[in-house]
């Protein structure tokens, strides 16, 4: 497989070596993989802090800036970051008004980041934590017990970030951000194998003419494998298991996501059959995202997230942000 890299084993320091070329508003640690927004701690706020493996860009680094998370712990390809960089990003932008953990449900997710909590609370650090668990495809898979993390973080860090930044406290930028995963549902597509640095080659087989319905942002197995459908059949699929989950009784954020390798000239199509089923469905749109955000390295497919927002989670959603993977209002 051919690569834009050096080496596998230096593939994550590079990445951050050129975040931090390309940002400055961002302090990045190269060596001790931290990102973190330069102005941090912003005094009298609540920090937000996640992280993850690598490979999902711009998840999550990229969402470090005003409105979002202070800082990120990238971890190597597909692997949970460890507590030492948790505490260390946490003592980085607490102000003293307590640091927010956005955890993805990943088993190393969840056990480093409760590690971590208990380090950083040892430190005289108050630290809450938010379990993002949004997909509706399976309900255990290789890396999670119970469902997977994956769209909604967009959602939980957005709104929870805009309500940090307008100076709520912890248990109100906390109860928001357990608001919004409990709002939002997640479906994803494969229509190819993502390619890890260290293997060179696809993680998972994916026949030709197959596509995998549920898929996972590792390329764990969805809920089964099907012959090429047309974008308007993923849509209905797709869309009719968020909402045979989600029932909505309100409009929806929509998050049309590529998961790397699918140009944006697909998505929006697909995006068009995401509206499509959701006005079948009686669904109202409130706003709509589409483009690669939470991705899986160089994975053809897509994802969908549906979130019920209320006024006040809409106004947060349209609240300003500035970040390298997203930015409006500022």
């Amino acid at each position: 497989m051919k690569m834009l890299i050096n080496v596998a084993e230096t593939v994550v320091a590079d990445a951050l070596r050129g975040m931090a070329a390309a940002h400055p508003e961002l302090a990045v640690d190269v060596e001790r993989r931290v990102v973190v927004r330069r102005d941090a701690p912003v005094a009298g706020k609540v920090a937000l802090v996640s992280g993850g493996g690598s490979g999902h860009e711009p998840l999550h680094g990229g969402f470090v800036g005003y409105g979002m998370l202070d800082a990120a712990c990238p971890g190597e390809v597909f692997t949970s970051p460890v507590p030492d960089q948790m505490v260390r990003a946490a003592a980085a932008v607490d102000s003293g008004k307590g640091v927010l953990f956005i955890v993805k449900n990943y088993t190393g997710d969840v056990l480093n980041f409760n590690m971590a909590a208990e380090l950083a609370e040892d430190e005289g650090i108050q630290v809450a934590s938010v379990l993002v668990n949004d997909d509706v495809a399976v309900t255990d898979s290789l890396y999670t017990a119970g469902r997977r993390g994956t769209g909604a973080t967009v959602f939980v860090e957005k709104i929870a970030g805009a309500a940090a930044e307008e100076g709520a406290p912890l248990e109100r930028v906390e109860a928001i951000a357990r608001r919004v995963n409990e709002s939002s549902r997640s479906f994803g597509v494969a229509l190819a194998s993502c390619t890890t640095p260290a293997k060179g080659g696809p993680t998972f087989d994916l026949p030709a003419g197959e596509l995998e319905l549920g898929v996972g942002i590792h390329g764990e197995p969805g809920r089964e494998r099907r012959a090429m459908m047309t974008s308007g059949e993923i849509a209905d699929f797709a869309v009719d298991a968020v909402l045979s989950d989600l029932r909505p009784s309100a409009p929806v954020l929509v998050l049309v996501n590529g998961m790397g390798a699918t140009p944006l000239l697909e998505l929006y199509g697909f995006n068009a059959e995401v509206h499509r089923v959701l006005r079948e469905r009686g669904v109202p749109v409130a706003r709509t995202l589409v483009g690669n955000y939470v991705t899986s390295l160089d994975m053809a497919g897509a994802s969908v997230t549906l979130c019920q927002v209320d006024d006040e989670l809409l106004r947060l959603w349209d609240a300003p942000v500035q970040t390298a993977g997203l930015r409006w209002g500022r």
